[in-house]
């Protein structure tokens, strides 16, 4: 408080008070606050009448003893340094955060600029795949110039829509001619382009609203089987490892098949993995079959394979010359062996994955006494789900899948698609349902749907979890993503007809059409792609059409609150998952378009790239496993032909390049055309004052710029 203009002092009991006025008649309480010059002798007397100049405020009266004026002692000085040191603290912490923000944003304008000056963009591209960019690109240019309109009209205060009921000006107040086009498009856009816009958003958001309730039922049911601990259970012990003690005629003889091509990082630990796992040698075969084109990893392959086959594994290696068919025509030529029909079953595990050693115990004996059983399907675990931003995404849609959409699928219905790998088949199933084809790229899912007309039955088991690698960059997990929604739309082509005939009961039929394909793999990328990519932000230029704020905010995060719940240590992550949908159902839509319209890029089959992770414990027992081996490696009595093979392995193991210069990623010309577009309509709400559109549009926005410039896949941890 500031008493330099008091007129007067009036002192009455306590004539220490003047003392403590300085020259201009002011009173200098600092001293009073460090020190504590007031004694507890000083503390009676009088109360202390300040009579002030200014008429509002006559008379103050204080009492000494208890109100403002009371005394400090050392300790309060004390508190008040410390008060002051732990400002300074807080300030500091705070420049601190600005700092890490800062080198945050110039980190981020750095990649965008490598990106965008040093980064390896695709010039050449077919007719058909620029047609979408193109379609994207119209709508880019349509919006800067309706964003043109809307802020000359908004500075020029020409705000004729501020309300819905549409006013326009008369002739006498038209002036100018730029004034007369915007109310002429004002004319056009509420007779002609708001109708058709409102149309076809309803029908997204119909379409929306028959997805969320299939999502949420999908939900109800996951609960239900928790709530009532709904499992498959094998009863007894149908190994009977207790009545043949010593024998292994109780265990069937099971197949296992490692397809790969051109796997590197990861054919070591999985070929390991298999070598170990917990079954009678005798009643094991290891099918390793590579269709590497390199042949320095031919030839690491086979040393590995020859590895384990000195250390008793039964484990042959196979490879063809030409790849045809890709995956399919792999298993196709491995199951076409004459020693095949010794065999009951078969596992099949791709190069990344790593099934525990009990694998096959936990699984093969839910086949004794179901001979309508056609699958044992297991849970993908993922040691990698905490590398960066994209692989904590991926593990919430894919814990989802397994936990959700397999196992209801698998409790109620005994039916849903194949992953193509970590499953077990019986080869009986697999050869009366006309065995692997080679005419889509999923060929999981479309000899799952054949095993399904011919009357077979599909289990789940979620509590059983085989290691695997998450792609960890956007390109790898585009090209995957692009195969896994092409392939279904080629299956429905060809498979629709042989549903229809097919004898199996009509409300099957109507889930394999509606649900299986037409719902999940049709519908959700069209709707996601048209309602949240286009017309959400044309609306901003149209707002006759505007969508209502539940289907923009409420029920998207509701939806992906669900989808987080199986992993609920992703709920931080529920905003970015939320964009990087909606921005990856480009992608989606992109490939769904041409697997069901058979273009160019739908038989496009790219090996997904691997980084060749493994857990902790995997790591220690491989090291464990190759210290005891070291002295068993090599054989005196191996012939002539064998030591030059390993002399030729180590050749390769030598001299297997390394890429000495990373690549750089690709920039995608269709997310940064949706991303302008997004940030263009995001500027529109704002000058319309619409709260939650602008901070929706921002952030999609921004969303698609990082990646259209493949900023996602960065260590963001």
């Amino acid at each position: 408080m500031d008493f330099s203009s008091f007129s007067g002092v009036v002192l009455s009991g306590n004539t220490s008070l003047y003392k403590q006025m300085g020259p201009s008649g002011t009173i200098n309480f600092s001293k009073w606050w460090v020190k504590g010059s007031w004694s507890s002798s000083s503390r009676k007397g009088n109360p202390v009448v300040v009579t002030m100049e200014n008429p509002n405020y006559s008379v103050v009266e204080i009492d000494a003893p208890d109100s403002a004026f009371q005394p400090l002692d050392k300790e309060r000085g004390k508190n008040a340094k410390q008060f002051t040191w732990l400002l300074f603290l807080k300030a500091h912490r705070v420049v601190g955060g600005l700092a890490w923000l800062g080198n945050s944003v110039c980190s981020l304008l750095h990649a965008v600029k490598k990106r965008l000056f040093l980064g390896n963009v695709e010039t050449e591209m077919s007719a058909k795949a620029k047609f979408l960019f193109r379609v994207i690109l119209t709508f880019l240019v349509m919006a800067l110039a309706f964003l043109s309109f809307e802020l000359v009209a908004h500075f020029k205060g020409w705000h004729y829509f501020h309300n819905h009921n549409m006013h326009l000006p008369q002739t006498s107040e038209i002036t100018g001619w730029f004034h007369t086009a915007y109310v002429k498009w004002l004319e056009f856009r509420a007779d002609y382009v708001a109708p058709p816009m409102q149309t076809l958003s309803t029908f997204c958001i119909l379409l929306f609203l028959i997805q969320s309730v299939d999502r949420i039922l999908l939900c109800l049911g996951c609960f239900w089987i928790k709530f009532r601990k709904i499992k498959p259970v094998v009863d007894g012990d149908p190994l009977n490892t207790h009545d043949l003690e010593g024998s292994n005629q109780g265990y069937p003889m099971v197949l296992v098949q490692i397809p790969m091509c051109n796997e590197k990082e990861v054919y070591e630990q999985s070929i390991s993995a298999v070598s170990q796992l917990d079954w009678p040698k005798d009643r094991l075969l290891v099918q390793v079959l590579d269709d590497s084109d390199d042949e320095s990893i031919q030839w690491l392959i086979k040393g590995e394979v020859s590895k384990w086959s000195q250390r008793g594994v039964n484990i042959i290696y196979r490879h063809r010359k030409f790849r045809t068919g890709y995956k399919a025509g792999n298993l196709k030529s491995a199951m076409s062996c004459d020693y095949i029909k010794d065999y009951e079953f078969v596992a099949i595990f791709d190069a990344d994955f790593q099934p525990n050693p009990d694998f096959l115990k936990q699984t093969v004996p839910h086949f004794k006494g179901n001979p309508e059983l056609a699958l044992v399907q297991a849970r993908w675990a993922f040691v990698n789900k905490d590398e960066n931003l994209l692989t904590r995404l991926q593990n919430i849609n894919l814990c989802f899948h397994f936990e959700v959409e397999q196992q209801v699928n698998g409790v109620f219905l005994n039916f849903f698609g194949f992953n193509g790998t970590a499953g077990v088949w019986r080869i009986k199933a697999l050869e009366e349902s006309g065995g692997w084809l080679e005419r889509t790229t999923v060929e999981d899912m479309d000899i799952a749907v054949r095993a399904h007309l011919n009357g077979w039955k599909f289990i789940f088991l979620n509590d059983v979890k085989v290691l695997c690698e998450l792609p960890e960059s956007y390109e790898a997990y585009r090209k995957q993503q692009h195969r896994w929604h092409s392939g279904p739309m080629q299956l429905f082509r060809l498979c629709l007809p042989a549903i229809i005939t097919s004898k199996i009961a009509f409300w099957k039929k109507t889930n394999l059409i509606f649900l299986f394909f037409l719902l999940r793999k049709l519908i959700l990328p069209f709707y996601s792609f048209t309602l949240f990519c286009i017309i959400l932000p044309l609306t901003m230029f149209v707002p006759e059409a505007e969508l209502p704020i539940w289907v923009i905010c409420y029920i998207p995060v509701f939806l992906s609150f669900l989808n987080i719940l199986p992993a609920p240590k992703s709920f931080p992550f529920i905003v970015p998952y939320l964009l990087f949908e909606n921005t990856m159902s480009v992608t989606k839509f992109n490939a769904m378009v041409s697997g069901l319209f058979q273009l160019g890029s739908s038989y496009e089959w790219i090996v997904t790239k691997k980084a060749g992770r493994s857990s902790e414990p995997d790591l220690l027992a491989a090291e464990e496993r190759d210290s005891k081996a070291m002295s068993l490696q090599l054989h005196r009595g191996t012939s002539d032909s064998g030591l030059s093979d390993l002399n030729k392995i180590k050749e390769c193991q030598e001299t297997v390049p390394t890429p000495a210069v990373k690549k750089m990623n690709k920039i995608y010309k269709k997310e940064l055309a949706l991303a302008f577009l997004l940030l263009t309509a995001a500027f529109r709400s704002l000058l319309s004052a619409q709260g939650i559109h602008f901070y929706y549009l921002l952030f999609q926005g921004v969303s698609f710029l990082l990646v259209g410039l493949d900023l996602i896949g960065e260590q963001m941890n």
